[in-house]
């Protein structure tokens, strides 16, 4: 089956494309047939409890969800459906995806660790002089947001500005050597400028669309992306039943509105650092930043903390794509 919008591949009991948003045609809450009616905007989202309320009935199975102090973002234990906390209360999220877990036990985890400690002559045998600490495989909300950036500076042509001074040396030279009678000695050429002065300064501008993953959980800024990328191309609807057995499904304390404001701000910081290694005279920027309504991801992430001779090293890996996410202490990656 696929979406009559964007054509993107969905699973036989979608009701909505995970990529666009577009409702499935004869699917609860698509139409029956015909060009489907456009997703729902987030205003007019149904409310399922106030922001006060110390119950919320799960809009997808009825099963009772208890919201904790200070939660925003909730999944319902039996079948996965997340409500979260908005200004007008508690909604369903409206688009839930995940990664799947490719790594479900901790064995082929650890031998990930061991490389990634080894690695290099100076490091062989760290693993082996390791003691695991803790060990766990969790899922962990992040709040995927559509960024569009456009940013303009100015710079300093560097190139230009040296060619400039050059030839107006080399102008200086010449003229010296006819007001000398071409003798050597007994003229010092000074700089002058011949024409009209070469403005060295530029303009420029980046632009970027991102798909920026903020972990919705502020006790995990390990877990914030910042060199590294999830397979976001790979994701699909969050399904309780690809959950290996004890893995836990985490709840989020950061809403919709706080990871739009901090991928503006990741944003901005990367389309500044893009700016700074094209040109390394930059000036004046200024971004444009815009955001659109962002979507939930569950990324199954294996957290090992590990003691090596009283140094602790904790080591995150990305279990649906099997590689090294973040550490903290050990070799560089």
């Amino acid at each position: 089956m696929y979406c009559v919008t964007c054509r993107a591949e969905l699973p036989a009991n979608a009701k909505f494309c995970f990529v666009c948003g577009t409702p499935v045609p004869g699917a609860s809450g698509g139409a029956a047939g015909g060009t489907p009616p456009p997703p729902p905007s987030p205003a007019a989202d149904k409310v399922v409890a106030p922001a006060g309320a110390q119950a919320v009935t799960c809009p997808s199975c009825g099963a009772p969800v208890h919201p904790v102090f200070g939660e925003m973002v909730i999944s319902c234990d039996y079948c996965g459906a997340t409500v979260t906390l908005g200004g007008a209360g508690w909604k369903e999220v409206g688009k839930h995806s995940m990664l799947s877990p490719k790594i479900t036990t901790a064995g082929p985890a650890l031998a990930l660790v061991q490389a990634y400690l080894d690695q290099g002559f100076m490091h062989r045998k760290a693993f082996e002089e390791s003691r695991i600490v803790e060990q766990k495989l969790s899922f962990v909300p992040f709040w995927v947001v559509p960024v569009a950036a456009t940013t303009n500076y100015t710079y300093t042509d560097v190139a230009v500005g040296v060619g400039s001074t050059v030839g107006s040396i080399a102008a200086a030279e010449l003229l010296g050597s006819v007001l000398g009678g071409g003798r050597q000695g007994g003229f010092v050429p000074i700089p002058v400028m011949i024409g009209s002065p070469v403005n060295a300064t530029r303009q420029d501008a980046i632009a970027g669309q991102y798909d920026f993953p903020v972990v919705a959980v502020k006790g995990m800024t390990a877990y914030q992306p910042k060199d590294y990328q999830f397979a976001l191309s790979e994701r699909t609807f969050f399904d309780k039943k690809q959950i290996p057995e004890g893995a836990p499904v985490l709840n989020g304390d950061l809403g919709e509105d706080a990871a739009q404001h901090a991928a503006r701000a990741y944003v901005m910081q990367l389309q500044t650092e893009a700016a700074h290694k094209r040109h390394h005279m930059v000036s004046g920027l200024t971004s444009n930043i815009q955001v659109s309504e962002a979507e939930l991801v569950h990324v199954p992430i294996w957290y090992f903390l590990l003691d090596r001779k009283g140094e602790k090293v904790m080591i995150l890996i990305d279990s649906h794509s099997g590689r090294v996410m973040q550490t903290v202490g050990g070799p560089a990656a």
